[in-house]
């Protein structure tokens, strides 16, 4: 028998043959076994997924001479002329070359005539979309009501092209891309029978190299056994295929294990000598650097390899390679190398763009190691902590066995955000003496904030351990409201809701009743909350920070903005309804009607009411 390639010699004859589409096989089957047969189907996915394949299947499902089944035998007559493709009851076309109107018009001619020796003629067209307008115009009335005899399949790897009309009177089946690991076990199969041997990565180069196609993961078999015979060596696949070695990628790996830029920029001038694409390396690196973070946080081994495709030992290796990474620090690389992806595409310099990318990653965990500790200049004292805020958590001071010495600074407390700390108990033999104060450092008596009928909140914040007071923080709160809605009126509203509560320092406290759980949720959204952080800063002059609390009864009382207007606005037309009532025009309307005022709209300027 003469040879044949294994994309033939291992076509699947049967519904049960078919791998990667189970959706489809179990649709089929069931429409088969219940005598819903369609008048027309469409078959779409990508090249070598199966679907001339299932089409041949359900043609000889169709006319099988043992009846209409979901498993023809595959033996009879029938089922034997199908598969050989000699059938005059199957009839296959290639759109590609039979794109006129004429063709269809010849189609239309012989749907008329009974099948020969099955049930069914069955038409199947290949790359249906290569069709003309005027061909699809000519199918539309026959793919609608054809003869009960006839059943269309139509195949196409391209289906935005085909017209909704077609679409419509079709059943769309769409096949998907074959997951590596089926095409894996699908070439573990076929190198059994043909007794090759092969290495367990070489079926996963394959099976990477196919990108979910099985005729093409046969054909590059095929391919390799050409190459080297019988046995074929992993070194001499990876140089039939063009991919990058992987030993070139475990090179960058280690390289930036090592903190080496020049190791890793010795590694891309030796895939250059080699003659590998840098895109195609770059797509490797960032593959490995991903697996490698899906190894870190994922423990399980059972569970690594249902999210990566590789071998046990492949997993093994990364795990040993990511240990020297934390997960964040692995984000940031796969970061840098999927920049460095983008940008060569489109640069003129590819080498440049890969090689800047690799030491910068190489230098990562450099610049987290040099990052030293700032020393204190002689003879400064630490900077006091702030006062912690109201509603969060006090920091808890740590205790020795023995007190401080007397000269030890102690930061300044303010009485009116956290409870007095009781003092500790005195050694015996100690004297009591009063402790100095210095003036610089002791903050000033706790005052009220002072808020004007404006908004305006101003509260002196207490002076830091320098020479220099630091100035108090002054925000007008119905200016920024009102900056806030010209600029992002999206939140206006939302913040119209709440009211400013206080100044403490240089922590601007905004406050939501309990019951606005939207409006407060809204603003307390990061990028709002920069957004005002900014807006807030610009309007002082100084740093600050926004905090979001909810209204309780011990923080002062107040009106939101959104409360004011309403009641400034109810105020002014009070006003104008007065005025209008002391209008003598008025007056005289009202005694000459016998009515009564009801209400007041303004229709012209205040000057215009006035005069």
């Amino acid at each position: 028998m003469d040879y044949q390639v294994s994309a033939r010699k291992y076509r699947p004859g049967t519904f049960d043959d078919v791998i990667g589409q189970p959706h489809v096989v179990q649709t089929l089957v069931n429409s088969i076994t219940t005598q819903r047969i369609a008048q027309a189907y469409l078959f779409s996915g990508s090249r070598g997924v199966g679907k001339t394949t299932v089409a041949r299947i359900l043609a000889k499902a169709l006319n099988c001479e043992q009846g209409q089944t979901g498993t023809p035998c595959g033996t009879c007559s029938n089922c034997l002329e199908i598969a050989q493709g000699t059938s005059v009851d199957v009839m296959e076309i290639d759109g590609a070359s039979n794109t006129s109107v004429d063709d269809v018009r010849e189609i239309r001619e012989n749907i008329k005539f009974a099948a020969f020796h099955g049930k069914y003629r069955v038409y199947i067209i290949d790359e249906v979309h290569m069709l003309s307008n005027s061909a699809f115009n000519a199918l539309l009335k026959t793919l609608e009501e054809p003869p009960p005899h006839v059943v269309f399949i139509f195949a196409t790897t391209e289906i935005h092209k085909i017209p909704a009309t077609i679409l419509s009177r079709c059943q769309h089946y769409n096949f998907r891309r074959i997951a590596r690991a089926e095409i894996v076990e699908r070439l573990r199969y076929v190198v059994n029978q043909d007794q090759i041997v092969i290495e367990e990565r070489s079926l996963m180069a394959l099976a990477r190299a196919s990108e979910g196609s099985m005729r093409d993961g046969l054909s590059l078999l095929d391919q390799a056994v050409a190459f080297g015979g019988k046995t074929i060596v992993h070194t001499d696949l990876e140089a039939l295929l063009g991919a990058v070695p992987q030993e070139l990628v475990r090179a960058m790996i280690q390289a930036l294990t090592a903190q080496e830029s020049a190791a890793a920029l010795r590694v891309l001038a030796h895939l250059l000598d080699q003659g590998h694409d840098l895109r195609a390396y770059c797509a490797e690196v960032v593959e490995y650097l991903r697996n490698m973070l899906v190894v870190s946080v994922v423990p399980s081994p059972q569970e690594q390899q249902g999210l990566i495709e590789a071998t046990m030992e492949d997993l093994a290796q990364m795990a040993a390679d990511a240990k020297a990474f934390s997960p964040e620090q692995l984000q940031e690389l796969f970061a840098i190398f999927t920049q460095a992806e983008d940008a060569l595409r489109l640069s003129a310099h590819p080498r440049f763009v890969l090689e800047t990318a690799a030491v910068r990653a190489t230098r990562l965990l450099r610049r987290a190691n040099e990052k030293p500790a700032q020393a204190m200049p002689p003879g400064q004292t630490p900077r006091p902590l702030p006062a912690p805020v109201r509603g969060e958590k006090p920091a808890q001071p740590v205790r020795a066995n023995s007190p401080p010495p007397p000269s030890a600074p102690k930061p300044p407390q303010s009485t009116a955000s956290m409870p007095a700390a009781p003092l500790p108990t005195r050694p015996p033999g100690l004297a009591t003496a009063a402790p100095a104060r210095n003036p610089l450092s002791t903050p000033p008596p706790a005052r009220p904030p002072l808020a004007s009928s404006e908004g305006t909140v101003t509260k002196p914040v207490p002076a830091a351990p320098s020479d220099t007071a630091r100035p108090a923080v002054t925000l007008n709160w119905e200016q920024l409201q009102e900056e806030v809605a010209g600029a992002f009126p999206n939140i206006a509203p939302f913040l119209e809701i709440g009211r400013l509560v206080r100044v403490d320092g240089h922590v601007v406290t905004i406050g939501f009743p309990k019951q606005a759980t939207v409006a407060r949720g809204m603003i307390e959204k990061p990028d709002n909350i920069a957004v005002l952080t900014s807006m807030c800063e610009r309007l002082s002059g100084q740093t600050l920070r926004l905090r979001v609390v909810e209204l309780t009864e011990a923080d002062p009382q107040g009106h939101t903005m959104a409360e004011l207007r309403v009641s400034k606005e109810k105020e002014q037309k009070q006003v104008l309804f007065e005025r209008a009532q002391a209008h003598p025009v008025v007056k005289q309307a009202l005694e000459i009607f016998g009515a009564e005022l009801a209400e007041v709209r303004p229709v012209a300027s205040q000057k215009e009411i006035e005069e």
